[in-house]
């Protein structure tokens, strides 16, 4: 078995419903569904040899930096967190 990762990735309501439901009727899951669609995707970059524009993101650094207790497995907990709702 190849090791997986955890993330956390945010979709609107109706992309996710949309998922879910194309996830059910092919009898796959949510999961899989998406990693199919990734690697489909990835496929289709450009040509060997042609690298693509480097792209510099945004690091934020919190003003009270780790907070102890924060369930990284729990979004919504995490995005409560986020938001300055705890």
């Amino acid at each position: 078995m190849l090791p997986h990762m955890r993330t956390t990735i945010l979709l609107s309501d109706a992309l996710y419903r949309d998922t879910k439901a194309a996830a059910a009727a092919s009898g796959r899951t949510v999961t899989s569904l998406i990693e199919d669609a990734l690697r489909e995707r990835l496929a289709r970059r450009a040509p060997p040899g042609k690298r693509p524009r480097r792209v510099r993101l945004p690091v934020y650094r919190g003003k009270k930096g780790l907070r102890a207790g924060v369930d990284l497995d729990d979004s919504a907990a995490l995005l409560d967190v986020m938001d300055g709702r705890e």
